[in-house]
């Protein structure tokens, strides 16, 4: 299957956000209700606010011209709103999600690499991003593309969720 990687577009928001809470929610990660799913499902927001991805397979045109959104991924610089813990000098993921039907088929990863490049082309000298414990269908993807666990950046947004930092350095 080709993968496309590109900008969202307004007509890839809403179905970008419904899919970011499905893989997080869904794969038991995020609890409904919490004050994290409204940001989940924000694609709006964070195409406004950061970088905004999406995959996409260019064959199939069911979804209309621009093609079913197969994944997506928000990509940030360090020191803006959308990054956590990278560095101004480092760029962030947050939020990668595929959808269900497309895992197993390089979507995840395309988005890390697309995020690498996106890294590289603004002259960041790094990645930096956290993840949960618990993804480790991630955890391969992003040691694959060379991430290395960074434990000495692990931290804590609320005592009972535990974030796990990987890092780049270019």
């Amino acid at each position: 299957m080709d993968i496309l990687i590109r900008t969202a577009t307004a007509a890839d928001l809403d179905p970008a956000g419904a899919l970011t809470v499905e893989a997080f929610v869904g794969d038991g990660h995020t609890q409904p209700g919490t004050p994290y799913v409204p940001l989940l499902a924000d694609a709006h927001r964070r195409a406004a606010e950061a970088e905004l991805l999406v995959a996409v397979d260019p064959a199939d045109l069911s979804a209309g011209p621009t093609g079913r959104v197969l994944g997506c991924v928000t990509f940030a610089v360090g020191g803006t709103e959308w990054a956590d813990i990278a560095t101004p000098e480092e760029g962030e993921i947050r939020m990668l999600a595929a959808s269900p039907a497309a895992r197993g088929r390089g979507v995840g990863e395309a988005l890390v690499r697309t995020c690498v490049q996106r890294s590289l082309d603004l002259g960041l000298t790094g990645m930096a991003f956290s993840t949960r414990p618990g993804m480790k269908a991630a955890h391969r993807i992003y040691e694959r593309v060379g991430f290395r666990r960074a434990p000495e950046r692990d931290w804590y947004p609320r005592p009972e969720i535990e974030l796990w930092v990987y890092s780049l350095s270019f």
